[in-house]
């Protein structure tokens, strides 16, 4: 129990120290690298606690997948620091203000149930499959919300993707009124491979 609790408070505070320069980082590659670095401590966490699935998805999909993104993006873009400082300085009223209530809830949360009163989890049973039982409440209980949560993100990317190629003059698409008025002769092409008659 000692190691484990060692364990929890030191990547408890690498995942606070790495979230606070993602947001301090003056070059966004910088950024992006202690966002990895956080989602890496995040998922230690989730195996400390037992949710071995959501941890290995962490570093798989956001790591994986999302933070690589991330970086070509970063990369690949001229983003102008000067202009990311004037914003900066604009919004750091509102962005203070969000911080004091966030602040204040969390205060609120370990008023009404101190850290000494929350009760410990109880014992995980050994053939416990956190797989299964995700898959389980994810597919029948909560089955309509993740359907209608993937038809949303499905439409968003097809949203995306036209509004990128709208107005693009060298964008190759599809007329299908041109394609069904197409005849046969002005689409097939007869060739004598037998060459000349002598």
């Amino acid at each position: 129990m000692l190691t484990t609790t060692i364990l929890f408070y030191v990547f408890s505070a690498i995942l606070l120290v790495s979230a606070l320069l993602v947001i301090t980082a003056r070059n966004p590659v910088y950024s992006a690298l202690y966002l990895v670095l956080a989602f890496f401590n995040a998922a230690a966490l989730f195996l400390l606690l037992g949710a071995e699935f959501l941890g290995l998805i962490l570093i798989l999909v956001y790591v994986g997948a999302v933070m690589v993104l991330f970086l070509f993006v970063v990369m690949m873009l001229d983003i102008n620091l000067e202009r990311l400082k004037e914003g900066f300085l604009r919004y750091l009223p509102l962005g203070l203000a969000i911080a004091i209530v966030g602040v204040l809830e969390m205060v609120a949360v370990f008023w009404t149930a101190p850290i000494g009163r929350v009760p410990a989890p109880g014992p995980i049973p050994a053939n416990a499959d956190n797989t299964r039982a995700l898959g389980e409440l994810l597919y029948t209980h909560y089955l309509y919300p993740f359907e209608i949560a993937a038809v949303i993100l499905l439409v968003a990317i097809i949203a995306a993707i036209a509004l990128t190629l709208r107005r693009r003059p060298d964008t190759k698409s599809q007329a299908v009124g041109k394609q069904v008025a197409v005849a046969v002769r002005e689409r097939l092409r007869m060739v004598d491979l037998r060459g000349p008659k002598p």
